[in-house]
Order: C-alpha cells, then sequence, then structure tokens
C-alpha cells in the first residue's frame, strides 16, 4: 500500500521520474527522493529525480516512456517540453513470462439469465439492429414506444434498444468495411444479452438482409425477425409492424429466471477513457488485479484499443502462450503503423489534450499504463474486431482506441460486461452489457460520482492498496452481472454508444 506521507509516487526503484500526489509548488523538497521541486507540477505529473542529458531515455514503470528532447534538471516537471517520442528496440521474447494459472479450488459464482442454448446473459433485452442508416429513425421509432409504463408488466425484460450506425451502404460490398459491420451486427444478434432480435433494413442498401443472414449463419425464426421499408410499406407501417413483433416476443422475453452460475460465464471488455498520470498507479492495476481473480475462477477478459498499446506490446508478447499467438499481435501492431502513415498521422497522435491535462506525455508512457489493465495471466488468443471471442482467460481484440468503438467490437465478440477506468471523467454505456465505470483519483470521484462505480484513487491517497481495491471490484462484477445496476444504466446510457468500425472508402 502506498504511504500518505510522500508527496510523491515511486513506481519502480529505477525509475527516472516521480508522480506528484498533489500539485507541488517550486521549493518543496522531496526528502524521499534528495531533490527540490522546480516550477509548478500538477497533481499525477511527473517530477524528474536527477538529471538527465537530452536525448536520454527517461524511464517509467522502469519502461521507456520517450527521450529528453532537452537537458532536464532535477527536481523539473517532465513534460511535453522536454520529453518526446523516439525510436527504440522492444524484446517480444515470446512466451517467456508464461505460467501455470492457479485456479480457484471453489469457483466464485454468479446470478445468471441461462438461454435455452446453454448461452449465459448479464441482462435481458429485446435489440433492434439497423442494416444500414436509412433505417435507423424507424429502428428508434419502434424502441420508443416501449416506454416504462408500457414494459410495466414484462418487469423482467431490461428493454427494447435501437442499436443504429451511420454505414451500410455506399461501400464495397466484399470489402473489409463490410466484413466488419456485418461482423459487428452478427455478434450483437447472437448475443446471450438479448432475448431477441429485429434486424431493420431499407430495402436497397450495400449492406442487404440476405446477405448478412448469410455471412452470419443467422437465421429467422420467432425470435430473430428482419424486414425493410420498401417491402413493408413505408415509416409508419414499419414502425407499427415492428411494434407488433417486438408485443409477440416480450411474453417470451419475460419468462426467465436468474439462476446461480459459475463465474465462468462472465466475459469482460476492459476499457479506458480519459487516462490520466494516475490510471496506470491506481485504477488500470487494480482492473488488472481483478482480471486475474476471474481468470483464476475461468473467467474471460478481453484487453483491446490497439494504438493504446503500442511500445508496450512487448509485454504482452511475454505472456502469450505461443510464437502464433503473440506474433499475431505484432502484426497488427504493424497493420496501424502502415494505416497510420498511409493517412499521414503517427501513433503519437494519441495522447488525447485531455490525456496531456493529466499528466500523460507520449502514446509509451500511455501504452505502459494501460496494459496494466490486462493482469499478469497468459494471452490465450488474439483476435481481428468483433471477432467471436471462443478462448477462456486473458484475450486480446484490436480495436482502435476510440472508447466507443473499441467496446463495441468487445461486445460484438461476447464481453457481457464493460469494465471502463477513467481518470479525467466519463459519461458513458454500452447496452446491452452493463458499463462499470472505476476512477483513478478521489478528486474525480468527488466531482462526478453520478457516473463512476468504484473508487479506486483510495489507492493513490494511500488509504488501500491495490489487492484491496480489486477484491472490491471483483464482488462488484459479480454483483453487476446477477443484476445490479451500473451508474450509465441508471442514467439511461447504452443506445448511441453503439459505433460499429468504419473502414474503407465512402463510395
Amino acid at each position: 500500500m502506498l504511504t500518505k506521507a510522500a508527496l510523491t509516487i515511486r513506481l519502480h526503484p529505477d525509475d527516472d521520474v516521480v508522480i506528484a500526489r498533489a500539485q507541488l509548488v517550486g521549493g518543496t523538497r522531496l526528502i524521499d527522493e534528495d531533490v527540490t521541486v522546480v516550477g509548478l507540477v500538477p497533481p499525477g505529473h511527473k517530477v524528474a529525480t536527477h538529471a538527465i542529458a537530452k536525448g536520454r531515455p527517461v524511464k517509467r514503470y522502469n519502461q521507456v516512456i520517450g527521450f529528453a528532447s532537452r537537458d532536464i534538471g532535477p527536481g523539473e516537471h517532465v513534460h511535453l517540453n522536454n520529453l518526446a517520442m523516439g525510436t527504440f528496440d522492444r524484446d517480444y521474447a515470446f512466451g517467456a513470462d508464461v505460467r501455470p494459472v492457479d485456479y480457484a479450488a471453489t469457483p466464485a459464482t454468479f446470478q445468471g439469465i441461462v438461454r435455452d442454448d446453454g448461452r449465459v446473459a448479464t441482462r435481458n433485452y429485446i435489440g433492434i439492429l439497423s442494416t444500414v442508416n436509412c433505417s435507423a429513425t424507424v429502428a428508434r421509432g419502434i424502441a420508443g414506444h416501449f416506454t416504462r409504463e408500457r414494459l410495466a408488466a414484462f418487469g423482467n425484460v431490461d428493454g427494447i434498444v435501437a442499436l443504429t450506425h451511420g454505414s451500410g451502404c455506399g461501400m464495397d460490398t466484399q470489402g473489409e468495411g463490410m466484413q466488419i459491420l456485418r461482423r459487428t451486427l452478427g455478434g450483437y444478434a447472437k448475443h446471450a444479452n438479448f432475448a431477441g432480435v429485429l434486424i431493420v433494413g431499407l430495402g436497397c442498401e450495400a449492406n442487404q438482409i440476405s446477405s448478412l443472414l448469410g455471412a452470419q449463419a443467422l437465421s429467422e425464426g420467432p425470435l430473430l425477425r428482419t424486414f425493410s421499408i420498401q417491402d413493408t410499406g413505408g415509416t409508419s407501417k414499419t414502425i407499427a409492424h415492428g411494434i407488433a413483433l417486438i408485443e409477440e416476443m416480450l411474453p417470451h422475453a419475460n419468462r426467465v429466471t436468474r439462476t446461480t452460475v459459475p463465474a465462468s460465464n462472465i466475459t469482460i471488455g476492459l476499457q479506458c477513457g480519459g487516462s490520466d498520470g494516475y490510471s496506470g498507479i491506481t485504477a488500470n492495476p487494480a482492473l488488472g488485479a481483478a482480471v486475474d481473480l476471474l481468470v483464476r475462477h475461468g473467467g474471460t477478459a478481453i484487453l483491446s484499443e490497439t494504438p493504446e498499446i503500442y511500445g508496450a506490446e512487448h509485454l504482452l508478447t511475454r505472456r502469450a502462450v505461443s510464437r502464433e499467438v503473440g506474433e499475431k499481435l505484432v502484426s497488427r501492431i504493424r497493420w496501424w503503423e502502415d494505416y497510420t502513415a498511409r493517412e499521414k498521422g503517427e501513433m503519437n497522435n494519441n495522447p488525447s489534450p485531455g490525456n496531456k491535462a493529466g499528466g500523460l506525455t507520449t502514446i509509451l508512457e500511455k501504452s505502459l499504463g494501460a496494459v496494466a489493465k490486462g493482469g499478469t495471466t497468459n494471452l490465450n488468443a488474439v483476435y481481428e474486431y468483433a471477432e467471436p471471442v471462443t478462448a477462456k482467460g486473458f484475450v486480446y481484440m484490436d480495436t482502435p482506441g476510440y472508447d466507443p468503438v473499441s467496446a463495441t467490437g468487445q461486445v460484438a465478440g461476447g464481453a457481457n460486461l464493460i469494465c471502463f477506468t477513467t481518470g479525467r471523467g466519463s459519461a458513458y454505456g454500452c447496452a446491452p452489457a452493463p458499463s462499470l465505470k472505476l476512477a483513478t483519483n478521489t478528486p474525480l470521484w468527488v466531482r462526478q460520482e453520478e457516473d463512476i462505480d468504484l473508487n479506486c484513487g483510495e489507492i493513490a491517497d494511500g488509504t488501500a492498496s491495490v489487492e484491496e481495491v480489486a477484491q472490491r471490484l471483483f464482488a462488484l462484477i459479480l454483483a453487476t452481472c446477477s443484476g445490479e445496476r451500473t451508474k450509465s444504466e441508471l442514467h439511461g446510457y447504452g443506445q448511441n454508444e453503439f459505433i460499429p468500425w468504419y473502414l474503407g472508402a465512402v463510395m
């Protein structure tokens, strides 16, 4: 546990910097480091503990986070003015850190919903999916009919949600973008948290319903219905038809009960958004420790956001169960390097302005904190965006760093819970999977508690250890999967955050 007395946090004996717990003013003596602060250092930001010559690497977590862009003196604020990106070799050491998993003797349980085919749900929604942007308004119109009052007789149904998007036409019908869209829609159509699904099209779009069903091996039935505006006869008739079909589904959807099931049925999508200098110290390590607990109990966790593991991927390849798994991760890193170069960007375009204001300087530093969400167990598989996740334990899915797009891919892959750490503040939800948000610092928790489910800032405050917070989080995960509402669910988040990854030209 960190102590309250120190003004700064040292993460490793060989680090060149320490992290300010609170705002430090010039002249403040850091007794533990035998250095005097020069100038103003905001909370969560870095202070140099010794002189660093221009061009030398700077370490945090005992890993390179950048290179001194000028000479840095002891006690100086280390940030954008004196720290920059640079190239260096990573030792991928495939599989070097693979270890047997110490599985729990008595698996944890939660109260889940077991579907007829054996899949286990954490929520019980009916979903409306649009094949194309042109049918989005109709999809929302159908969902909007089912107010809380109209659903009052169906107490076991969590809601009717319309998940719409901005594509589905003006794109290559055989291209990668269409494949990803269909994979995403197919993953949601098959998701255990949906008791029933309507798929609504326009009729003439590139993403034809028949092609979607064929590509995703979906078959129509009482709980999977499809129709289009053009065939049904227009907007109002289509909305009325959709309402009638959902009314047929509701009695079936309501006939569910929660029963005791093992935690091995939990699949968590790991996210961080609005990260700050505390993310890699508090919330991300606590989430990682909770992931280790989940894996010990047979569950699954999906780490993603490839642009936000860049520079830290070697820490994951060391945990890969095979060279093939490790090399698949590296191949996705190379794809992103090529992709950003084609778009005349660079990987260090991330961190965002908010990340930088919170103390993160380079993508290397951000990534080293972000991978902590994945815990310490073996990396069992690497998936492309929205692919079905079939492996148990800790896995990786290639996604963008933009949180709604990333989480959409994870849920399409089967995540039935999202855990989302934030240091700057986040208002986010992800129907049909509940989303838990974790604060990295106590001031954020105090300021935005109505949106945050757990305060991990106590770790930086010195009042709780990473392990203690991880135990609280694991208990909260089990309670949430058993039906306890998250803050974002209480506020009604979830429908607008469905954003499939769009790749390719708009034609």
